[in-house]
This record gives structure tokens, sequence and C-alpha cells, in this order.
């Protein structure tokens, strides 16, 4: 028997793997398995090569339960002493300080920097034995055994078949892992695809109501996997069906593209498109990374492209640089090479079902507008692709690219600035009278209520020439494009304080929610009242919504304008009805007031050609006493209109009907809707 102490520069490093590797510690067995793998695949490609001139037999992984000791089996290549002693008992490792500082918050980078694979055993084990016998003619078993400290030994022993087997004595902290289920479940997400097959216990069957174990393994690995496979040999429904397996709960996926690449790096894989739901994080992380079949990780970020990483699928590669734990990502030269390719596969598989039958891209754009707006805001080279097959939906269903889109509405919606108005909604339900006035005045508005529409429409305004987007309740349909023949405001200023101060003073106090009273000529058809939101600011709180650093905006107020329709005989008709009412009392004011403007004026006209201290004192003091009393008859003047506002139903009844159009109207004041539309119908 040879004793010995395996080489490391640490006094200790079993401590250390425990400590830092806890986190991760289920990897000990997709260590040992891939081990295994490799073992019986080494001994294939000698035999390929007529290196080996022994029996081949079937390649095999075993996985068994003990009492306390879990083993993995392989007929592989086996190990002499010698190889034991260059493989297992020298571990290069740094100064036991530098190793620790560096690499103590990282399980995956302390073993993929050091070679740690088999040592992983000891993150759940007391004691690890190594029995195994090389394939190499005449070649003696040998038995290593390490109870977690630095010392081993290594003595000859009886083993009748080449191959290794790896026994683990699972530590009393550590007996999950002597569950079938929990090695099942763990086998299941590293081992389920690997090429060589893997037992793991006995295939059972029902008998008599009860689980009765058969003579059959029960082999837990697909080992030739679609991607491994030529596109030439599947069918739709292989592609379905493997996607069904990786994603059991998932609903059937929209389309799916096969990667296939040797140059100037090895990859390959299916991705597919599924149904996204609402929630962009939820659908992220469902790209399974393989590195030669071995399940690597879902955290694929850096390989693929953020955009892509809503894709569901497989990618399996060689050449994206792993360390040996097979869990850590290294950004270099290839992973960007790499991440190129699928954006471009990605974007000439959606082109080509475009160009192909555009009847089932478009019928399936709500579920694929997510990926391609995604990659348009986050790659600039994937917009330049997409832009050819990225769709606009306008509020009839209607689908257009975007050349065909310019093309439909640039002769009606371009503005006296030469601006083509590209009018959108977020919501058919909640506008649609502002929709139908649009549509009316022949202008097309499209749909846009995607939950990356606000920050798209920011994009192609800036990739557009001379376009500019407007959401239709933005403003009156009169004044949402202007043209040359632009309307103006007939009234006067009095006239326009009068009307505005009625409906201004019936206006319900609201949180978060500012109104401010416009007059706008808007024809006698058109509604008497109208509730708008000024475009940049409602654009600036929806960015807030989705992007950081933009608060300031979401917790502004909302900005709203009344507009009060100076041509619609109800409006005129209480615009009269107070002139008339309230003449004797309004008509002092306002010569007041006008003959106070004047002067202000007057006063204003005199010192603009003068320097602040050339201004007497005097004429200081005079301006200051007029902005008093105009302030003081505007507030005379609005009290004078409130208080016959307060009487008038028809002003409460035309607020209220614009409030309830628009959701503002609920609780008491609802109710009090409700009573006076019946009082008024008596």
């Amino acid at each position: 028997m040879q004793k010995g102490n395996i080489g490391v520069t640490t006094e200790n490093i079993f401590p250390v793997i425990k400590k830092f590797l806890y986190s991760d510690h289920e990897i000990f067995l997709r260590e040992i398995v891939s081990n295994a793998i490799d073992a019986t695949q080494k001994l294939k490609t000698l035999y390929e090569r007529g290196e080996f001139k022994g029996e081949l037999g079937t390649p095999k992984v075993t996985v068994k339960l003990g009492t306390d000791t879990i083993t993995v089996s392989d007929n592989g290549i086996g190990l002499t002493a010698e190889e034991i002693e260059k493989y297992i008992n020298q571990i290069a490792l740094s100064g036991a300080t530098d190793f620790l500082e560096k690499y103590k918050d990282s399980a995956n980078n302390i073993i993929g920097h050091f070679g740690l694979g088999f040592y992983s055993a000891f993150m759940v084990s007391k004691k690890v034995e190594i029995v195994t016998k090389s394939y190499r003619e005449g070649s003696q078993a040998v038995k290593w055994s390490c109870d977690g400290s630095p010392e081993y030994t290594l003595e000859e022993c009886e083993k009748a078949e080449r191959g290794t087997d790896i026994i683990m004595y699972i530590d009393d902290d550590s007996k999950e892992f002597l569950s079938e289920s929990r090695i099942s479940g763990i086998l299941n997400k590293y081992c389920r695809f690997l090429p060589v097959e893997i037992a793991f216990g006995k295939k059972k069957d029902w008998k008599e109501g009860k689980q009765i174990e058969t003579e059959e393994d029960n082999i837990i690995n697909d080992t030739t996997p679609l991607w491994t496979r030529k596109p030439s040999e599947l069918k739709e429904e292989d592609y379905k069906e493997f996607y069904r397996k990786l994603y059991p709960m998932s609903d059937e996926p929209l389309f799916w593209i096969h990667l296939n690449v040797d140059f100037p790096f090895h990859l390959t894989g299916i991705l597919y498109f599924p149904k996204v739901k609402s929630n962009l994080e939820l659908q992220k992380n469902k790209i399974l990374l393989f590195c030669n079949q071995v399940y690597v990780t879902d955290e694929v970020e850096g390989i693929v492209p953020d955009f892509l990483t809503l894709m569901h699928g497989v990618i399996d590669s060689p050449d994206i640089p792993l360390n040996v734990s097979r869990s850590y990502l290294q950004s270099d030269s290839n992973v960007k090479k790499i991440s190129t390719y699928i954006s471009k596969k990605v974007s000439d598989r959606l082109q080509q079902i475009f160009k192909n039958d555009r009847k089932e891209f478009e019928e399936k754009w709500n579920d694929l507008k997510i990926f391609i707006h995604y990659g348009m805001l986050t790659e600039e080279d994937f917009y330049d692709k997409a832009s050819k097959f990225s769709l606009l939906q306008d509020t009839d269903g209607n689908k257009y690219t975007y050349d065909e889109y310019k093309n439909l509405v640039s002769s009606e919606q371009t503005d006296k600035e030469g601006n083509v108005i590209y009018l959108y909604s977020n919501n058919k339900e909640k506008e649609y009278s502002f929709i139908e006035n649009a549509k009316n005045k022949g202008y097309n508005v499209l749909l846009l209520d995607g939950q990356l529409d606000v920050a798209l429409i920011s994009l192609l305004e800036r990739k557009f020439e001379k376009t500019r987007f407007t959401r239709v309740d933005s403003d009156s349909v009169e004044n949402l494009i202007l043209k040359n023949n632009y309307k103006s405001s007939q009234l006067t200023e009095p006239r326009r304080e009068v009307l505005t101060g009625i409906f201004e003073s019936q206006l319900p106090a609201m949180e978060k929610k500012e109104f401010h009273v416009q007059t706008q000529p808007m024809g006698e058809n058109g509604a008497p009242v109208m509730i708008t939101q000024a475009e940049y600011m409602r654009r600036m709180k929806d960015m807030a919504s989705i992007q950081a650093g933009m608060s300031f905006y979401s917790d502004m107020p909302d900005m709203y304008n009344l507009l009060l329709n100076e041509e619609h005989p109800l409006i005129k008709r209480v615009l009269a009805n107070a002139e008339e009412i309230c003449a004797d009392k309004l008509q002092p004011i306002d010569k007041k007031k006008a003959e106070l403007e004047s002067r202000r004026k007057a006063l204003y006209d005199a010192r603009s050609s003068k320097k602040e201290d050339e201004v007497p004192q005097s004429e200081k003091d005079e301006l200051f006493e007029i902005e008093k009393e105009i302030t003081a008859a505007k507030s005379e003047k609005e009290a004078i209109l409130a208080q016959y506002a307060a009487d008038n139903s028809t002003v409460k009844q035309l607020i209220d009907i614009t409030l309830l159009q628009n959701n503002m109207l609920s609780g008491e004041a609802l109710n009090n809707f409700v009573k006076r539309s019946i009082e008024l119908m008596k």
C-alpha cells in the first residue's frame, strides 16, 4: 500500500471546497458523471483509431445509491496507478492567501480555475474511493482512498472489468443526496442529453396496485437529442415534440431555428419563438446552454444577444469558454462571434418567413413583435435588418411594413411644416371616440399597445425623416395635424374668460391630476367638451414606467386639457346665458380690468427703452398696484362665474359626461351624475 499527501500548496484544500462551494454543491454529480462520460468516449476514440484492440462493448455510465454511498461507474478508459498520481494527486494551486481572497465569492471560479472537477465530490462526501482498472493490456486494478484530508492511500485491488468506480461516502450534512428523487432530479437537470447512456436504478412497472422493479436498466438520458441531428432528417412534429419535452407547460411555439455551424466556431442548437406573455422578465433564461451535451446554465447573457434571451431552446458549443465546472462564462472574441451569428440567423429566418408566407407572419405578429421590437431597440444591426419586415398595425387590424405605411398616410397626414404625422392609440376601447373622429376626417390610426411601443415610438421618430408620432387623444382632431387652413378661436378675451371661468370653477379636485381649460372651434357637430392629454408629458410619464432614471416624470401629476368647443350649440348657450344673467356684475369689472390692462401696457411700453435703474420708483409702484387690482378683478370675476355655474346643471352635466368618457368619474360624483341625469329627463 502506498501512502502520501495530495500535492496542494494550501495546508488543507477540503475545508475550502466545502466552505466556498457549498452553494453549488449539487454540481458534484454532474462533474463526476461528466468525467465518466469522458472516460468512455476516450476509449471509443482509441478503438476507432485502432489503438485499442479489445472488446468495446456498449458504453454506459451507471449511478447507484447505497445506504450511505453514491457510486458512479463507467466501462471506459480507466486509470493506472501512475495516472492517478498524475491526475488525482497533483493539484496545482496558487498560494493559499491569494486563492481564498480572489475566489472566495465564486464557487464556479474555484472549480474551473483549478481543475477541481473530481474534487467537487468532497463537497458532499466524508470519504471518496476510486476503484479503477486501465484499458491497457495487463493493467493492475488499483484503489485510491481519501477521507477529506491531504492524506490518501493507493493500493492494488481486484476488479474484473476495465473502467472506474467513484464511490462517495456521503457526509452527515448532505444526506439529502441519498434520496432517489433528489439524485433523479439532478441527473435530469444536468445529464438528460449526455451522449452515453446513463443508468440510474431499474425501470418500474405497476402490478397489483404497486410499483415493482424490473430487471431493465432505467436509462435517464437521450443520447441523440434533436440538435445533434441533421435538419433534413427531422419533421415539424419532431421539433414540436422536443419543445414539449423541454417546456411541458408551455403553449406550442411559433417558429424555430435550427443552428448548425462548424466554422469559425462550432455551434449547434435549436431556438424557438414562444408565445410571449406580458412580463418580460418571467420569460427570460429559458435557453439552455450545453457544452458537448452537458448542461451548463440557463443564464446565457453575453452569449445570446439580450433581446433573444426571450427565446426558448438549446445552444451547444464546445467553443464557448467555460471552466471545468461548465458553469462560468468568460467573455472573449468567440462569444462575440457566436452572439453576432445567432442574431443574424434569427433575422434571416424572420425575413424568410415574412417573404415566403406573409399571411402566416401577420397572423403571428402580435406574438412575434416583442422579440423584434426588443431587438430593434437594443441592437443597431438588428434594426437595419428588421425594419424590412417589422410591421405597423392600425386600429382596423391591417398590417403594413414601414415603407407601405408611409406611402399610405403621407398625402393626408402631412402638416403645414412638411412633417408626416403618425396618429396612434394605446387603447382602442378607451380612446374609441378619438379614433372615430380621426377616421371620419380621413386619417389612419395605428394601434401601439405593446409593452415596448412607448420606447419604439421614440426610436422610429429618430429613424424616420420628418415624422412625428401623436397619440390620437392628445388634442382635438382639428389640431392633431395642423394644416394651412387652421381655424383659430373667434372669441374675444373677456368672453373666453367667462367660458373658461365657468367650467374651471366646477372641475372636481382629483389626486395627481391637473386640468387646464381651453376653448377651440371644433365645429357645431363636434363634441361640446373634450379631455385631451398633451403628447410630451404623457409620453415622458410612460417612458418613466419602463426606464430607470426618469422617476421625476412619474412623480408629476397627469396634465389634462379640458377643451370647450366654442362652436357647439350647448357651449354657445351656456356662454350667452351667463353673459345675460351676469351682465350687470361683469360689465363694470371687465371695463375696469380693460382700463387697468391698457394703463399697464402703456407703462411697459414707456420703460421698454430704459434700463431698470432709469425707471422712476413712482412708475414701479403704480405698476405694482395695477397688477394687484387686475388680480383682484380676476378673482372677483371668477367668484361671480362660479356662483352662476354652481346652479347650472348643464355645465356640471357636460363636465361629468366628459369625465365619465375618460374613466375619471366614480364614487359620489358618479352617483350625483346619475341622479342629475334622471332629473334632466323628467
